[in-house]
């Protein structure tokens, strides 16, 4: 096949229109299937490092992380999503992308190298100097990376994109863990991003034909960069959101403290991150393709939300009551002081899981701006509401941040919905079965828990398992819920492809 219409190829996208719903499902599964593969390795590696270091370490490595994950934000200026975005592309126009993308970084690199020393001083331990020294090389193979990532979801390749994430998880976590064995410490941490980012770099330019051309003028890329900029500025903002609770421990309590939360905010999102993450990959591009169609468009984004809180309601409901247990079964007894922190992060995940998918309505119908005007005004008062529980110690950050969340959730939403045929009330109704039977099981367990009261933590895990098991059991004998699982079941036959695909 000639080099020219190879390259053709991961630019077009008229083919996946053919039996669009079909490669739509079967992406998401082949996804949550990498991500559950993913999930397990880096579980595993959680408990194996949690033993073999200290809160302290997890501390560092996270005091720098807050701080270069602002800068990550701009890593590819959102320049991904506009060529996954757009209808029709051009070889100078990726390549344009690609160049923008390694400017940035290694401007990125550079600017963390230099900021190092201040990042040490804020926090008041000369370690973190050469901590951020070495993070910074993340910024490079991050500009390397963006478009040959962007063209594999642009082609809806998911295989190639399950098969090079697993095989980065399943080289980087045994180094980091060997480092960690031998004692190298929170280098075994720092290790881990470095090692991961560097092999998903190569293997991305293994598995695209496209290679970039040197940059012309006149690529008519400006659209496509001020598209990307909003982006990238909203993902800016969603960052220092995210972050704000990390600098302000660590800047207030100190790396203990701030291991302990770090570990808890992270162990509470692997599970969000493992699901939300294939679903975007598959939900953009396919959003992106049915824009102009908006029954359509609504239905999809609901079944898709529909699946996703069947999936995580579950997992939330059951960590909020066997917080302690899970707690100290994976990461050991001296974790035990992450467990109530755990437990309220779990209070407002479903409420990020729904904030998650509102990026891919924004993104998928070219609205960035409205996007980045929605979070300069939801951010502040995330901000906030952490600075506000900061005096009363972790529990108190985490409490307050996911009451705010909670209230800021129902306007978010109304607002991302306008100009769509979405409402709150189908959103409602597409979620209301799974959540109702998840307050439920908590509730029935709640009460199991302070009636039997069992000492031992594989007894109180055993007892919160078996609640959960009759509950949505029983729950199989309500009519509406047999509804939604024949509507589930149905998702599975769409596996099988069209006799009409190419």
């Amino acid at each position: 096949m000639p080099a020219e219409h190879e390259t053709a190829l991961d630019f077009s996208t008229e083919h996946l229109n053919t039996d669009l719903r079909g490669r739509s499902v079967r992406g998401g599964l082949l996804n949550l299937s990498s991500q559950g593969t993913q999930f397990l390795i880096q579980t595993t590696a959680t408990v194996i490092l949690a033993r073999l270091l200290i809160p302290a370490d997890f501390g560092l490595v996270a005091m720098v992380a807050t701080v270069t994950g602002l800068a990550q934000a701009f890593a590819d200026l959102g320049l991904s999503e506009a060529t996954i975005q757009r209808k029709e592309i051009t070889q100078e126009q990726v390549s344009a992308l690609f160049w923008i993308n390694v400017a940035i970084g290694m401007g990125l690199m550079f600017l963390t190298m230099a900021l190092s020393p201040l990042i040490a001083r804020f926090y008041h331990d000369p370690r973190l100097t050469r901590i951020a020294l070495l993070s910074s090389l993340t910024f490079f193979f991050g500009g390397l990376r963006v478009q040959p990532d962007a063209l594999l979801k642009r082609q809806m390749r998911f295989l190639d994109l399950a098969i090079r994430d697993i095989s980065s998880y399943a080289v980087a976590v045994p180094i980091s863990i060997v480092l960690a064995w031998r004692g190298a410490g929170y280098w075994a941490l720092v290790a881990l991003p470095l090692t991961l980012n560097f092999i998903q770099m190569a293997l991305s330019w293994v598995m695209v034909k496209w290679r970039p051309s040197l940059p012309r003028r006149g690529a008519q890329v400006g659209s496509m960069v001020a598209f990307g900029g909003n982006i990238a500025a909203s993902y800016f903002v969603i960052t220092m959101t995210r972050s704000a609770d990390n600098v302000l421990i660590g800047w207030y309590s100190g790396a203990a403290p701030l291991g302990l939360y770090s570990r808890a905010y992270n162990l509470l999102m692997l599970p969000v991150r493992q699901l939300i993450v294939p679903a975007g990959s598959v939900a953009v591009p396919t959003l992106s393709r049915i824009q102009d169609v908006p029954d359509r468009f609504a239905h999809f984004y609901l079944r898709a939300v529909n699946l996703i809180i069947w999936t995580c309601a579950p997992i939330f409901a059951f960590l909020f009551v066997a917080a302690r247990p899970v707690i100290v079964l994976l990461l050991g007894h001296k974790w035990s002081e992450a467990a109530p922190v755990f437990q309220l992060l779990a209070i407002a995940a479903l409420g990020q899981v729904l904030l998650e998918s509102t990026f891919w309505l924004f993104i998928s119908q070219g609205k960035s701006l409205q996007l980045l005007l929605l979070l300069l005004v939801v951010a502040p008062l995330i901000i906030f509401s952490y600075a506000i529980g900061l005096p009363f110690g972790i529990k108190g950050v985490a409490l307050s941040g996911s009451l705010a969340i909670l209230a800021l959730l129902p306007g978010i939403l109304q607002f991302t919905f306008r100009g769509t045929t979405l409402t709150l009330l189908r959103l409602g109704r597409a979620i209301a079965f799974p959540v109702s039977l998840c307050i439920v099981a908590v509730l029935c367990t709640e009460i199991v828990l302070r009636v039997v009261a069992p000492d031992h933590i594989y007894s109180q895990l055993l007892a919160c398992a078996a609640v959960f098991a009759v509950v949505f059991l029983m729950s199989w004998l309500i009519p509406a819920v047999q509804i939604e699982m024949v509507s589930l079941r149905s998702l599975l036959k769409e596996l099988r492809p069209s006799s009409q695909t190419a």
